[in-house]
């Protein structure tokens, strides 16, 4: 008879190899989680998955699909949302789970999430106005790309209406969806305009330095396929900014709109630039909307941004960064890490309660070491050229200061929305 005890005890190190990774991976998964709910961070602001814990056999299957990696996390053998805010809607872990226990819904059942009222054609309850892209919850850039695409598809069988208008569709927004939009548009032949508060990528070129954005195939209106596997920020804007130049695609850059009005025939876009007139337009800004400005004299000069893109590019420098959330925090500290910066802090609490665990106890250890300096009760009266005032407690100091990051959050479009007549409803975790 052969000896079964050598592969006994194989399979006997084999089980417990995988439940001291099991329990290993659970206390990371706790640990995170609880992070999460310490900052408050505890909601999702897009498309998230929903688990049915009927269902799931904690086969953390979807943990392993899902590109973010710690969103979500097995604990107690049931799979869950352990970092909420950090989940943008890849959808993965939906398609991955083998018991179908994951669907996708937008709002939770304590927080709901206003999204615009949307058709199948994309259109809103307002004829000839479109939305596609983050605004109506789909943040992920394949998806977006391919709702920039549909919704053209839908604009180029409008009747035409150019009596007085200036082009057949004005394009709000020249992210993933607006530029898709814009090459559907220019290959349909319709004259067209997009127009962008910011720069070529929108949400995405506001993203960190090298982060990974996409990590799919995407299929692009008189380009093809694009076979992207694991592509930076950087990278995907050198693509798309290839591809602005090959198409001449007319986009307006630096130019915010303001308002949107029905003349009958079309519409009226009111920008900083003025007035388009446009037969149709297609709003593909991002849910965050626009940066909130402190309201104070000097924030218009060229050194005062509203997040941090590179590290690198304030070397050296005296520097303000301005709020008291994880993206304060987080170009605070990476600033500070540059050779001969000077950075300060600046928050109006008394203290960081909106912010992780990790990046509190970074800004302490580099405050410490002198790396930084943290002014809490403070709000900033004044940016000078070379110099800014912050108003304290004790009185107004003022500081040398080469550059101002501002991480106040964004202005959300609903009010924008409805002053344009769009209907919104709000979601609680449902689809």
């Amino acid at each position: 008879m052969t000896n079964l005890w050598p592969y006994a005890v194989l399979v006997a190190a084999i089980l417990v190899f995988y439940f001291l990774t099991g329990r290993r991976k659970e206390k990371e998964a706790i640990a995170i989680r609880e992070a999460a709910r310490e900052a408050g961070l505890t909601e999702p602001s897009s498309l998230h998955p929903k688990i049915d814990i009927d269902r799931c056999i904690g086969c953390a299957t979807c943990v392993v699909a899902c590109p973010e990696k710690t969103v979500l996390g097995v604990i107690g053998g049931k799979a869950e949302l352990i970092e909420p805010t950090h989940c943008i809607g890849h959808g993965a872990c939906k398609t991955a789970c083998p018991v179908q226990g994951i669907s996708l819904v937008f709002g939770t059942s304590e927080r709901g999430v206003d999204l615009p009222r949307v058709g199948p054609d994309f259109q809103t309850n307002v004829p000839g106005i479109f939305i596609a892209g983050e605004l109506g919850g789909m943040g992920l850039i394949r998806n977006a790309v391919e709702q920039g695409r549909q919704a053209m598809e839908s604009i180029k069988k409008m009747p035409r209406t150019a009596q007085g208008n200036d082009y057949d569709v004005a394009i709000i927004g020249a992210g993933p969806a607006g530029f898709a939009a814009a090459l559907a548009a220019k290959e349909a032949k319709l004259r067209y305009i997009v127009i962008e508060q910011d720069d070529l990528g929108g949400t995405v070129f506001k993203y960190p330095r090298g982060k990974v954005v996409m990590t799919q195939p995407v299929k692009l209106p008189l380009v093809g396929q694009a076979n992207f596997r694991e592509v930076s920020k950087e990278q995907l804007l050198e693509f798309w900014r290839s591809i602005e130049s090959q198409q001449q695609l007319n986009i307006r850059y630096r130019d915010r709109v303001d308002k949107i009005d029905s003349t009958g025939s079309g519409f009226v876009i009111t920008s900083q630039a003025g007035e388009t007139r446009a037969s149709a337009v297609l709003l593909a800004i991002g849910r965050r909307g626009t940066p909130r400005r402190l309201g104070v004299p000097g924030e218009d000069q060229k050194k005062v941004v509203y997040q941090l893109i590179d590290p690198q590019q304030f070397a050296g420098k005296h520097v303000l960064v301005v709020g008291g959330g994880d993206s304060a925090l987080e170009a605070a500290t990476s600033i500070a890490e540059q050779p001969g910066t000077t950075v300060t802090l600046s928050y109006r609490s008394e203290a960081f309660g909106r912010a992780k665990a990790k990046n509190r106890e970074k800004l302490a250890s580099q405050s410490a070491s002198g790396r930084l300096r943290v002014m809490l009760k403070s709000t900033v009266k004044g940016i000078g050229e070379h110099d800014l005032e912050l108003k304290t407690d004790s009185g107004v100091e003022r500081m040398p200061n080469d550059a101002v990051i501002i991480c106040a959050g964004g202005i959300l479009p609903t009010e924008f929305l409805k002053a344009a007549g769009i209907v919104m409803d709000t979601k609680y975790g449902t689809a």
